[in-house]
């Protein structure tokens, strides 16, 4: 099964975003827009792994949840990867960094090690994707509305819980199934 571990976004996040997209569109056919109930932040993508792999990824993450209280997240800004917006794959918005969001992926690259998954080579840049641009040309509008919003405040939540999800591909676009939730303190 191809899972990732995340937080999920409270709905009215969802909903500020979803607003953001509409606004983003206009008409564009160029970009795989995300749906608003698949909004989260990835916090560590693990891909393929067997149902054995679970429990031990489960195990890690209920001794780490253990160790870290609820902690803020605030959404501001937004931007493009590459970032020159040349090429743009990808569209996003920001999350303000937060040392205890920073800490707890890194404990989990960590922990995570030690059981086979390699850590991530490019430093962890927090965003929610929004989009995926399929084919970078005719873009123009859409990237001018997003300059708009580059310092814009998209809203705040505090992070009780991290979520381990299965991804399962369609063609729709994915389709995200909780495995299992782990609160903090």
């Amino acid at each position: 099964m191809r899972t990732f571990i995340a937080i999920d976004l409270e709905k009215e996040l969802k909903k500020n975003l979803s607003l953001l997209i509409t606004r983003l569109e206009k008409g564009q056919k160029n970009i795989k827009w995300v749906e608003w109930k698949g909004m989260h932040l990835t916090i560590k993508f693990l891909g393929e792994i067997s149902e054995e792999k679970v429990g031990e990824v489960e195990d890690i993450l209920k001794k780490i949840s253990g160790m870290y209280k609820p902690f803020p997240l605030k959404l501001k800004g937004t931007g493009t990867f590459p970032p020159e917006k040349k090429n743009p794959r990808v569209i996003w918005v920001g999350v303000e960094e937060e040392k205890t969001l920073l800490s707890l992926q890194d404990q989990l690259e960590r922990e995570l090690e030690k059981i086979g998954f390699p850590r991530e080579k490019r430093k962890f840049h927090p965003h929610l994707t929004l989009g995926r641009v399929k084919f970078p040309s005719g873009l123009q509008e859409t990237l001018q509305e997003l300059e708009k919003h580059q310092d814009s405040n998209f809203g705040e939540m505090i992070v009780r819980k991290m979520t381990f999800f299965e991804s399962t591909l369609k063609p729709s676009g994915a389709e995200y199934t909780v495995i299992s939730e782990f609160g903090f303190q």
